[in-house]
C-alpha cells in the first residue's frame, strides 16, 4: 500500500508563487508515473501536470510556462513548482501515482487571492 502526504499549500498574492510536495511511502516511486491534479468548488478534478518514470512530462495548456513538476526518486517525492499564479488557479491540488495501482493524497489547498 502506498501512502501519500502532500504539502506547500496556503494563500499567496496573484503573481506569486508556491512549491508543492508529495512524499510517497514505499519502494516504487521511481517505477510510477506521478500527476498533480487540482479541483475548484463546482468544477472536475483534472490533470495539471504528470511525468512518466523516465521523466517524460505531460502539461495542462494553462500551466505551460508557469508550473514545473519535478521529482526526487531518491526522496520518493514529487514536486509541482508554481509561478505567476492567478486567481484562477485556486484549487485544491492533489497529487496521484500510478503504476499497477493508483494512488492518491488527501489535497492540499491553494489559494490565490489579493
Amino acid at each position: 500500500q502506498v501512502q501519500l502526504v502532500e504539502s506547500g499549500g496556503g494563500l499567496v498574492q496573484p503573481g506569486g508563487s508556491l512549491r508543492l510536495s508529495c512524499a510517497a511511502s514505499g519502494s516504487i516511486f521511481r517505477m510510477v508515473v506521478v500527476g498533480w491534479y487540482r479541483q475548484a468548488p463546482g468544477n472536475q478534478r483534472e490533470l495539471v501536470a504528470d511525468m512518466s518514470s523516465a521523466d517524460n512530462t505531460n502539461y495542462a495548456d494553462f500551466a505551460k510556462g508557469r508550473f514545473t513538476i519535478s521529482r526526487d526518486n531518491a526522496k520518493n517525492t514529487a514536486y509541482l513548482q508554481m509561478n505567476s499564479l492567478k486567481p484562477e488557479d485556486t484549487a485544491v491540488y492533489y497529487c496521484r501515482l500510478r503504476r499497477t495501482g493508483d494512488w492518491w493524497g488527501q489535497g492540499t489547498q491553494v489559494t490565490v487571492s489579493s
